[in-house]
């Protein structure tokens, strides 16, 4: 795969941060996503949070699948930490970098087929663990890398490109989290920039498994206006001139709404999608509350947006385990290895 690298000169007059870095510094390759992918809004907002936390890009670890989703990590933060996985195996390869290095900090990007279908076990056991990251799902009801298909996530009586009707329920990423245990539980919309950075700034620095299910159009593959979760890149012209493979660029929709308000977000192709912004008296920590209000919110035909739960006293893996402090690389051989008689002991305790 061919990469573009943007230019290394920048504007010497940039705004830097703490660290004295500039947003590009928190940049990556330039995309090869469709124009109008809610994807690249994501990645937007990770460089912003990062940024506005004055976190080092050396200090990140960002990992993801496979999917038009995890391609993400190579847009943002390219002088971070990176892995990209095998289908579905994010959460393994998070727990095992997160046990030998507990100093970074965990972002792993996925998408609606990378962790509702194959992935989805990995998902279950990485919240029951309490794993200390950040797991961004960029939810758009398709598989864009294979041509459109209905996902797990996407809306029953939803159609795909082809017209055919999606016939089983959607799986809610978030109320599953919530189930599971998951102490961080939100959801977004990917053109609403002013609640997504605080999201992934709350997201960040909370210590525990923070989920954030972001609902992020895609511009290629969901298009028809029975669709919830994308924009229609085809114009019905289109369709006569057997232009299969080409993507029109479409601008980026973005959003601006109060909260405890509804909006109605017109979509490209004129399909609606309508996004409930949770008020400012909304309790995250009634975790009974939590659950029967996105059941509420699904019925009337919104998507519930914001912090749905916060576990305020929530610990992680290495607190549940009791772990070493200090990350594995940074010990002395006789610290990883302790000799025979230790290793005794420990065979005596399960004995």
């Amino acid at each position: 795969m061919t990469h573009i690298v943007k230019p290394a000169f920048h504007h010497p007059a940039l705004p830097v941060n703490a660290c004295g870095l500039t947003h590009r510094d928190y940049e990556g390759v330039v995309s090869t996503l469709c124009a109008g992918c809610g994807h690249d809004s994501v990645s937007a907002a990770i460089i912003e949070a990062c940024f506005e936390l004055d976190i080092e890009a050396h200090r990140v670890a960002k990992i993801s699948g496979i999917g038009c989703s995890s391609k993400t990590t190579n847009y943002f933060l390219d002088r971070s930490h990176g892995f990209n996985s095998v289908h579905g195996r994010m959460p393994s390869v998070a727990t095992g970098a997160n046990l030998a290095n507990n100093d970074l900090v965990y972002i792993g990007v996925s998408g609606d087929g990378d962790t509702a279908s194959i992935g989805l076990g990995q998902f279950c056991h990485v919240i029951r663990r309490r794993l200390n990251m950040v797991y961004l799902v960029e939810n758009n009801g398709t598989y864009g890398l294979t041509k459109g298909q209905s996902s797990a996530t996407n809306d029953k009586s939803a159609k795909n490109r082809k017209g055919v009707e999606n016939r089983y329920e959607a799986i809610d990423l978030a109320a599953l989290a919530i189930e599971l245990g998951a102490g961080f539980v939100a959801r977004s919309f990917s053109g609403d920039k002013a609640q997504l950075v605080p999201l992934m700034k709350a997201a960040i620095r909370y210590r525990g498994f923070a989920l954030i299910d972001v609902i992020s159009p895609c511009v290629t593959f969901n298009n028809h206006a029975a669709s919830t979760k994308s924009y229609d890149y085809v114009r019905e012209h289109n369709a006569a001139l057997d232009t299969v493979d080409f993507v029109p660029p479409e601008v980026a929709i973005t959003v601006a709404y109060d909260a405890g308000s509804t909006t109605e977000v017109t979509l490209h192709d004129g399909s609606a999608l309508r996004l409930h912004k949770l008020a400012d008296d909304y309790d995250p920590t009634d975790r009974a509350a939590v659950l029967p209000k996105l059941q509420r919110h699904k019925a009337a035909g919104e998507v519930a947006t914001g912090l749905l739960y916060l576990e305020a006293d929530e610990t992680d893996l290495h607190g549940l385990i009791g772990t070493c402090a200090a990350p594995l690389n940074s010990l002395a051989d006789q610290d990883l290895c302790p000799g025979n008689a230790a290793l005794g002991q420990i065979n005596a305790s399960h004995s």
